[in-house]
């Protein structure tokens, strides 16, 4: 049986951060200098052992997450190397659940930009410890002072250099262990003042370390493994390294980092597990033993044409092992764990166990999903992980299959791409009989449609990009309908009154069943809020969903031979109609956050532009060699095709990324076009 020693070798961080800053290099650099590999691969040449998939060769850029692992120093380290696109925060978001550490990979050259803001800000909200690892030190030009005040001007003074580069960035000279005694000359700093600054950082967590350090002038380092591990939970310090990907520059260093300083799965915050749902569900906590009955977390499921669903599992709690009997969430039923593998990018080997703190795969469980939690105990069924808070997908696109009679493998692909990726979603609109699917950007769509059409060789043809407008209602309002129909032999009848309010924005659909004495029998209620439910998927004003509504049915009237399940639903759902027509129902538009990085000399038409979209500019940010980042809202549907606007107006010097942020009521003009486009289908 494994021990907790066994456990206190393991070590997990996620590679996270902006799409520039060279993490998958960094990737191979790291099993490179650890002996995994014989020589780095390069992303140029599609020979890294992260980014294996053909797409992600062919784009030259990663599109998912891909688990490496490597030994240093009697240390097994699992790294998450995750895509730094904004358009799939879907594969590297949930890599935070596996994790113990979140390293937010910086490149020198450009210093912070938003995509790091954000995960830094979803790394903190996860209670993650965090590092920053800022790469490429050795390239022209770079001011690697300037980066760590930048640094400690967004993140705060708690960003402190655990090593400093010197040589002009082709060494990296640790501050910690090293107390001061080197006299090697840094690119900055000295190594004895970056000394200082972290032990004092450590020693604040505890009044007993405090009183020494005061007392004697410094502290051997080996005696601060407790309070360092207690500030790193606490976010009190968040360590900063230097590397070279390409020069191997401070690789070793940063391995050193990984095995003797970051936590191994008894020393961090643990995973926020819940028992129950909503309102009453009870935090849990899962213990680090291999002992204890399992719980385990599927954070990413792959589906290959070949291979079939494999879910790779972080285990929190207990031991797996080749034939373990576990349940996914609420099952009633298990499945056998037929084989458990450890992970090399695309190379699976087969292990035998695994213990808290490891991330493998399990192959071909149909049952298998995203966010599932495994467990080997019946009790264990309601028990979930505090769910993370994606990014809204409002980017869509119609798409149907080029051949006709495809249509259900059609379906059927995208049921498993979505599968993959929770910022993925697919819709049938209804009121014009098409799949349109959602993603958060273009770049999202366009891997979604080279997946499709590269590995599972559906042909499909699009439209162009929908909006995912919302209706809704700014005053009460009643409405009613009797259905009846008479076709000879057995009728139809159904009679419904209800009355409708607006909620406020956000907080989706509520029904109310007050009806008394029987008017609607108790058996038709089910029906009477399928009919509403179907009424609002389809829309009323212009055809998209309504939302923010509360339905009260008061009264009705059944027959009691001819009333029926869809005389019900046609009755609530033709009443509904008719409400919302009286409730002064109003289109809303999806409003996003927009950052927008490009050299200064050309933000003056850029904020110009945004104004003319119906933008609003909140701030700018500056980030390195001379360029800003604008933060704006805007309206989605006035950025479409915004990067050939902004390729024009900065020479392509320009990059942005889009985040869902609310709802927003839409001009007049542009409600009146779209509901005169729309007719209400006649259903009889």
């Amino acid at each position: 049986m494994p021990t907790a020693s066994d456990i206190a070798q393991i070590r997990t961080l996620a590679l996270v951060g902006p799409a520039t800053s060279g993490k998958t290099s960094l990737t191979e650099a790291l099993l490179w200098k650890a002996g995994a590999i014989g020589s780095p691969g390069l992303v140029e040449k599609g020979g890294t052992v992260s980014d294996y998939d053909p797409l992600e060769k062919k784009a030259q850029r990663s599109l998912n997450a891909a688990v490496v692992n490597l030994r240093h120093a009697g240390v097994h380290a699992y790294v998450i190397d995750t895509p730094g696109g904004g358009d799939f925060l879907g594969q590297s978001l949930p890599a935070l659940e596996a994790v113990e550490t979140a390293a937010v990979v910086l490149s020198a050259t450009t210093g912070v930009e938003p995509m790091a803001v954000r995960m830094m800000k979803w790394a903190a909200e996860r209670e993650r410890d965090r590092i920053i690892v800022v790469n490429k030190i050795d390239a022209q030009g770079v001011n690697l002072e300037a980066v760590v005040q930048q640094i400690q001007e967004t993140f705060g003074k708690e960003c402190l250099p655990v090593n400093l580069p010197a040589a002009n960035g082709l060494r990296v000279l640790d501050c910690f262990w090293d107390r001061g005694a080197s006299s090697e000359a840094t690119d900055f700093s000295s190594v004895a003042k970056a000394h200082s600054a972290i032990v004092e950082q450590i020693v604040e967590v505890d009044s007993e370390f405090v009183e020494r350090y005061l007392n004697d002038g410094d502290i051997d380092p080996s005696e601060l493994h407790a309070p360092l591990e207690q500030a790193l939970r606490e976010g009190h310090l968040i360590p900063i390294c230097f590397v070279s990907s390409r020069t191997g520059a401070g690789v070793t260093e940063l391995l050193d980092v990984i095995a003797k300083l970051l936590p191994d799965p008894t020393e961090s915050n643990p995973p926020k597990f819940l028992r129950g749902e909503g309102a009453d569900a009870v935090p849990i906590q899962a213990l680090p033993d291999p002992a204890k009955h399992v719980l385990a977390h599927v954070f990413k499921v792959t589906q290959d044409p070949y291979v079939g669903k494999m879910g790779i599992i972080r285990v929190h709690q207990g031991t797996v092992t080749k034939d373990s009997q576990l349940y996914v969430g609420d099952a009633r039923r298990p499945f056998k764990v037929g084989h458990l593998f450890t992970l090399q990018g695309k190379e699976m080997k087969e292990v035998a166990k695994a213990v808290p703190g490891d991330i493998c795969a399990i192959a071909k469980v149909e049952e298998l999903h995203f966010d599932a939690v495994l467990h080997d105990a019946a009790e264990d069924d309601h028990i979930h992980l505090a769910p993370l808070t994606f990014p809204v997908a409002v980017h869509g696109l119609a798409i149907e299959p080029k051949r006709r009679g495809d249509e259900q493998r059609l379906h059927d692909i995208l049921i498993k791409l979505v599968s993959e990726d929770p910022c993925l979603r697919v819709e049938h609109a209804a009121s014009t009989n098409e799949t349109v699917v959602y993603g958060l950007g273009d770049l999202h769509l366009r891997a979604l449609l080279d997946r499709l059409q590269d590995v599972h060789n559906c042909q499909v043809a699009t439209k162009p990009p929908k909006i995912a407008y919302r209706e809704t209602i700014t005053s009460p309002a009643e409405g009613h309908h009797r259905h009846k129909k008479q076709t000879g032999g057995a009728g139809q009848f159904g009679e419904v009154f209800l009355r409708i309010e607006p909620l406020p924005r956000g907080t989706g659909f509520q029904f109310v069943d007050e009806v008394k004495g029987g008017a609607i029998p108790h058996n038709f209620m089910p029906a009477v809020e399928k009919g509403v439910r179907s009424a609002m998927e389809e829309g009323v004003l212009a055809g998209y969903p309504v939302v923010d509504l509360k339905v009260v049915v008061y009264d009705g009237k059944h027959h009691s031979v001819d009333s029926k399940e869809i005389a019900f639903v046609t009755a609530a759902k033709k009443a509904l109609q008719s409400a919302v027509q009286s409730a002064r129902p109003c289109l809303l538009e999806p409003i996003v956050d927009v950052e927008i990085s490009a050299p200064e000399q050309f933000m003056g038409d850029i904020t110009g532009d945004l104004s003319s979209r119906r933008g609003q500019v909140n701030g700018t940010q500056s980030t390195s060699a001379g360029s800003l980042t604008v933060i704006a809202q805007a309206p989605l549907s006035e950025l479409a095709s915004y990067q050939s606007r902004l390729n024009s107006l900065t020479g392509g010097q320009g990059g942005y990324t889009l985040a869902f942020s609310h709802y927003e009521p839409v001009p007049p003009n542009v409600q009146h076009q779209l509901a005169s486009q729309y007719k209400i289908r006649d259903e009889g």
